[in-house]
């Protein structure tokens, strides 16, 4: 594997989806008391930096030290930022429409050991099988490389176009004038999705830092799937299909707005 300890790394795989496992019961235990699932969204990003811990504490002796630190600075400034984001939008908010959609397809009785399973542990899994370059990339034995670098300026950018996105809309919908209107301001003038076009250079940057041994390509599926999520998946389709039917003008704005990518907006 490329200088990479595989009996050392396997433990880490084990160890890492017991972590994401512990952080997502967690937010179970939480959510089913207080009957609000969406706290799952907040674990998400925790659910991350407790495998870049875990990954970076098993990984000493094992794998490049600056690197070690490199990927563990990386994950742990995304995923607190996407977590405090997120509750801080949360608060004083009922449960997240997806949630209760999902949920209903459960009978009343049932419908706690349906959000374990389908809420939480499916969380659980992608947050582990996702986080596989994250934890390949700390036992990578050489320092960053070219592509390592490559793949934490890939990652500024996409932290950048998540941060300033989410900040951008949060200042627009605070404001009462705007009520009803659809964001068409700052980067969300360039795509609909500033902030998953930016989940998704997260993830493909830290994947060129576990691809800078050649053997850490095989965590490519990891990537493939988190940005097949964020296009086709839980990401961008279901929230579209919200914006059609609360925003009027959400139709104008999909004809001259990129649905992903950044682009200049197009003519009328």
């Amino acid at each position: 594997m490329s200088g990479v300890d595989g009996g050392a790394f396997a433990v880490n795989v084990a160890a890492s989806a017991g972590a994401a496992l512990v952080v997502l019961l967690g937010a179970a235990a939480f959510g089913v008391r207080k009957g609000l699932h969406r706290v799952v969204d907040i674990a998400w990003g925790l659910g991350f930096c407790a495998v870049a811990g875990v990954s970076y504490a098993l990984s000493a002796g094992h794998g490049d030290g600056g690197r070690r630190l490199l990927v563990l600075v990386l994950v742990l400034v995304w995923g607190l930022r996407l977590s405090g984001h997120i509750a801080a939008r949360s608060r004083g908010h009922g449960e997240d429409p997806r949630y209760e959609k999902l949920l209903s397809k459960a009978p009343p009785e049932r419908r706690t050991a349906y959000a374990l399973r389908m809420v939480y542990g499916l969380q659980a899994l992608l947050v582990w099988f996702v986080s596989l370059p994250v934890q390949f990339a700390c036992y990578v034995p050489h320092p960053p490389g070219v592509l390592a670098w490559t793949g934490t300026a890939v990652w500024a950018v996409g932290v950048f176009f998540e941060a300033v996105g989410d900040w951008q809309l949060t200042r627009f919908r605070s404001d009462p004038a705007n009520r009803g209107q659809v964001m068409d301001r700052g980067l969300w003038r360039f795509t609909r999705h500033p902030n998953y076009f930016g989940d998704a250079c997260v993830w493909w940057g830290l994947f060129l830092l576990a691809a800078d041994a050649p053997a850490g390509w095989a965590t490519l599926p990891s990537v493939l799937v988190m940005t097949y999520l964020l296009v086709n998946g839980s990401g961008k389709p279901m929230l579209e299909k919200q914006m059609h039917a609360t925003k009027p003008g959400y139709a104008e704005y999909v004809a001259r707005t990129s649905g992903f990518f950044p682009l200049p907006p197009r003519r009328a």
